[in-house]
């Protein structure tokens, strides 16, 4: 009977974002003449990811990356750690991490190039953060990355393409916590007004209305 629960909660997860709060709205959009920032958020098929310009951040409000202290750009993704590094994950573990809560992961890409020539194949919408709310979502971000005793975040190992890595995260995959809806929730602490989602397609549709579509996919029409 695994299988009627797994559809029971894909329907609760695809009604219960209309019942979710969105974002404070006090910090987007950005008032004319206010520093802004600039974030990417680019799909990959089943999740988002969120690009950010090192040079934006704040560091005293990010974890000490020295591997990465090199690139100048950053993709921010999360997702239940067993799936997300998993090379052939399957129905089963999507399964397990939606039913049960289970540990989940950053994944940390660095990059020298923009994400429009690093990633030609997916869509990519450019969204304009004031500088606060940008420096919001940062912090929200630093904040789900685990910790040692000494303070330092845990590195899991290899990412899943270029240069990146797995980092531990203190959050739980559950129910209302999938990957598209942990990148709402950061983006909500930007100020964005976007609601929690089960899919990507639900996450995009929300943020084109809030950015500009940079690219498009191409198989897309």
């Amino acid at each position: 009977m695994w299988w009627l629960l797994v559809r029971v909660t894909f329907c609760l997860i695809t009604v219960l974002p209309a019942c979710s709060a969105t974002g404070s709205n006090t910090l987007f959009p950005p008032l004319p003449g206010e520093p802004t920032r600039t974030i990417h958020v680019v799909s990959h098929d089943w999740h988002a990811g969120i690009v950010v310009q090192q040079s934006d951040i704040h560091q005293a409000d990010w974890p000490k990356l020295a591997e990465f202290a090199h690139m100048d750009y950053l993709e921010i993704g999360w997702g239940d750690r067993a799936y997300y590094r998993s090379p052939e994950p399957g129905l089963f573990l999507g399964a397990q991490a939606l039913v049960f809560p289970t540990t989940s992961v950053l994944h940390i890409v660095g990059m020298n190039r923009p994400p429009e020539a690093t990633f030609p194949n997916s869509e990519i919408i450019r969204i304009e953060l004031s500088a606060v709310g940008f420096a919001q979502m940062i912090r929200r971000i630093a904040q789900s990355f685990s910790r040692d005793e000494n303070g330092s975040v845990i590195s899991l190992g290899p990412g899943l393409y270029g240069f990146s890595r797995f980092f531990a995260s203190e959050e739980k995959y559950h129910l209302l916590m999938t990957c598209n809806s942990w990148t709402a929730v950061v983006l909500q602490a930007a100020g964005c007004p976007v609601n929690p989602t089960l899919t990507v397609d639900g996450l995009l549709s929300q943020l084109r209305n809030l950015g500009e579509v940079q690219q498009e996919k191409p198989d897309r029409h």
